[in-house]
């Protein structure tokens, strides 16, 4: 990431950024296109883009973690969690704003230092509690207009890579993982001084 990266944050979108150790995400509508498909014999079918899925690498490389809270019970969502390395994968939530509390109390983390990123009406009361709260482009607009900050990336087309990065430019987590992953057999890459 470039230098200049943290100039196209808003300040108070990173004073919040900057404290979170926690973030959490809904699946269907900000990890996905939030459309239903269904193959012939009636099993959902789900697709994650992988910019989204490097970026919740990135977070948990950087020492934060990372949980899916979904209202609707997922295989698919359970298998591309784990498939990330993530433990807190929760679906068939009724109570999203209860679990991610009970999440962040398990880590011994304050509300403050929780980022959340959802869609519509069902994330709007632990949106509203919580250190950091991102609704990605294609947001409801009663959802969009009461988050911290929205990305410029609709839900499943990298809106989640855009809550990570901020998280690790914000951090000061950026450059050092980016100069780690340059590293070739202990040499960076051309170009990187």
């Amino acid at each position: 990431m470039p230098s200049s990266a943290p100039a196209r944050y808003p300040v108070e979108v990173r004073e919040r950024a900057a404290r979170i150790r926690l973030a959490c995400f809904d699946v269907d509508g900000t990890l996905t296109d939030g459309r239903l498909y269904f193959d012939g014999e009636g099993r959902e079918l789900k697709a994650f883009h992988v910019h989204d899925g490097q970026g919740l690498v990135l977070l948990r490389k950087a020492g934060l973690a990372v949980a899916f809270v979904t209202a609707r019970p997922s295989r698919i969502a359970e298998h591309r969690g784990a498939e990330l390395g993530l433990t807190e994968i929760h679906t068939a939530v009724a109570d999203k704003y209860a679990c991610v509390l009970d999440i962040a109390a398990r880590l011994g983390l304050a509300p403050d230092e929780v980022a959340f990123m959802g869609d519509d009406l069902p994330d709007l009361r632990v949106m509203l509690r919580v250190g950091l709260a991102v609704a990605p482009a294609s947001a409801h607009p009663w959802v969009a207009e009461r988050a911290h900050w929205r990305t410029s990336a609709r839900a499943g087309q990298g809106a989640a890579r855009e809550l990570c990065d901020l998280l690790l430019v914000a951090q000061g987590r950026a450059e050092p993982l980016l100069d780690e992953l340059s590293r070739v057999e202990g040499m960076r890459i051309e170009g990187k001084a």
